[in-house]
């Protein structure tokens, strides 16, 4: 619906957190297919480690309201959900206790 008045950018706060996985999975693809068609610029937030490795082609992960990691196109396709927890892990000194982002 969001796109229906053609924005300049699409802005998608965990818009598949609530669904089950065959709706997320249904929504995820709507959704690319829609931001590839009109070429939309999206700005998408989620705690799903694994969604976030595979949409986009820019990585910036956060914590405690600071980015600590800004990944481009070319190195986020060498990434891994173990690799993220790695430089999470290293980056902060601490491991990350968020389930549902690991899980996700």
């Amino acid at each position: 619906m969001a796109t229906f008045t053609e924005p300049k950018i699409l802005l998608l706060d965990e818009h598949t957190a609530a669904l089950d996985p065959s709706r997320a999975e249904l929504i995820t693809k709507l959704t690319k297919e829609i931001v590839e068609k009109h070429q939309l610029t999206t700005l998408m937030v989620t705690h799903n480690m694994q969604q976030a490795l595979d949409l986009g082609n820019r990585l910036i992960m956060m914590d405690k309201g600071q980015i600590i990691l800004d990944v481009n196109e070319e190195d986020k396709k060498a990434l891994t959900i173990e690799k993220l927890l790695h430089e999470f892990q290293r980056i902060r000194g601490e491991q990350m206790v968020n389930d549902r982002a690991i899980l996700g």
